[in-house]
C-alpha cells in the first residue's frame, strides 16, 4: 500500500523488507550463531514425557488385559488409550533423537 507524503506518493517498500508472504529474506551467514531455538525445551519435555507415556501405555495395556466381560470401562476404551499413549511415547522418543542429533551438530559450530 502506498502512502502519500506532502502531495506525492511514497516509494514502495522493497520486497525484501515488505514482509510479503513467501519471500525469503537474504541470509547474512550468522543465523546458526544468533538463531533462537527451543531445542533445550524440546529435549526437556521429551525426556520428561517419554517415561510418563511409556508407563501409561503399559498401565492401560495391563488394565485392558485384566478386564472381564461387562467390566467398566471395558477393553475397547482402555486399548485405545494404550495405543494413543504408545504413539505419544513414540513421538517423544523420535523427538529426543532429532533434538540430540541437532544439538550434537551445533556444538561444533558455536
Amino acid at each position: 500500500m502506498r502512502e502519500r507524503h506532502h502531495g506525492r506518493q511514497a516509494a514502495p517498500e522493497p520486497r525484501s523488507r515488505s514482509g510479503a508472504i513467501g519471500h525469503r529474506f537474504s541470509r547474512t551467514g550468522t543465523e546458526p550463531a544468533t538463531a533462537r531455538s527451543a531445542l533445550r525445551l524440546r529435549l526437556l519435555l521429551s525426556a520428561l514425557f517419554l517415561p510418563v507415556f511409556a508407563a501409561a501405555t503399559a498401565g492401560f495395556a495391563v488394565w485392558a488385559a485384566h478386564e472381564g466381560p461387562g467390566d467398566s470401562p471395558g477393553t475397547g476404551p482402555l486399548t485405545v488409550l494404550a495405543v494413543v499413549c504408545g504413539l505419544l511415547a513414540l513421538a517423544a522418543a523420535l523427538d529426543l533423537v532429532v533434538v540430540s542429533r541437532r544439538s550434537a551438530g551445533t556444538r561444533g559450530r558455536l
